[in-house]
């Protein structure tokens, strides 16, 4: 099934909501993608909530005017802000988290890199230590051996039906989340993160030299764009991409 391009409103106290939203559509069959950015913030999974300086450190960034929100999926700490793009897609699948996560991550990471590559931007799917919310399905730019994370991903599934005697599988539905850095500066972005990691007492520290821009990603291959053009760009080959992509799995099943 194709994908829908929708607008989600967000809340300014909880952008965030918006996916609940998101995966509250596609319960129904839909499937939906979503392309939004924030102001300048914080994000992290609610396993920070661990860390007893949480709460104050977030009362702290907030009055610097960089709140910091929790969001429903695993992994790390991941700054948001202008020049940073995200991508949500939502759908309905047959199966389990062990039998098709992989399946969701690389459906995901393709879109990312077909929008890229039409770009002029080579990528491909890695870990890459040392940079925030690293990952298995980080997108990289760059040799294996040398690369340097341009998006990050993450997902979340909510079960909808337990499997039963019609149907083997149990019917869940998904939010595979992309977050693209576009025209950021990484070194800001890592310093505000690290700021954060460091206020909280985590002692995780992130290189800035580990991650690269969609923009800075161009000019190595003699390409050139300005910020408010090269946004735009990425934006719209992400939307061209999304509407070309089919949900992977049975998401109409039910």
């Amino acid at each position: 099934m194709p994908f829908d391009l929708v607008e989600v409103p967000a809340a300014t106290d909880d952008p965030l909501a918006a996916e609940r939203d998101l995966l509250a559509m596609a319960s129904d069959g839909r499937c939906l993608a979503h392309l939004w950015q924030l102001p300048p913030s914080l994000v992290v999974p609610r396993s920070y909530q661990r860390f007893a300086a949480l709460e104050r450190a977030r009362a702290e960034f907030a009055q610097r005017g960089c709140p910091v929100f929790l969001r429903m999926s695993g992994g790390g700490l991941v700054p948001q802000g202008p020049g940073i793009v995200n991508l949500s897609l939502a759908y309905r699948v047959r199966g389990t988290v062990g039998e098709l996560s992989e399946v969701v991550y690389r459906h995901l990471c393709e879109i990312l890199r077909h929008a890229l590559g039409s770009l002029g931007v080579r990528t491909h799917w890695q870990s890459v230590e040392g940079s925030f919310c690293d990952g298995r399905f980080n997108l990289a730019s760059g040799p294996p051996d040398d690369a340097r994370k341009i998006a990050g991903t993450a997902q979340y599934w909510r079960r909808l039906e337990a499997a039963s005697q019609g149907a083997s599988s149990p019917l869940n539905v998904v939010l595979a989340h992309a977050v693209l850095l576009v025209s950021a500066d990484p070194g800001e972005i890592n310093a505000r993160a690290n700021a954060f990691e460091a206020a909280i007492g985590s002692g995780r520290h992130y290189l800035p030299g580990r991650v690269v821009s969609v923009q800075q990603a161009l000019a190595a291959t003699g390409g050139a764009a300005q910020d408010g053009e090269i946004d735009a760009r990425v934006m719209s080959a992400l939307r061209a991409c999304v509407s070309e992509a089919v949900a992977p799995g049975d998401s109409r099943a039910g």
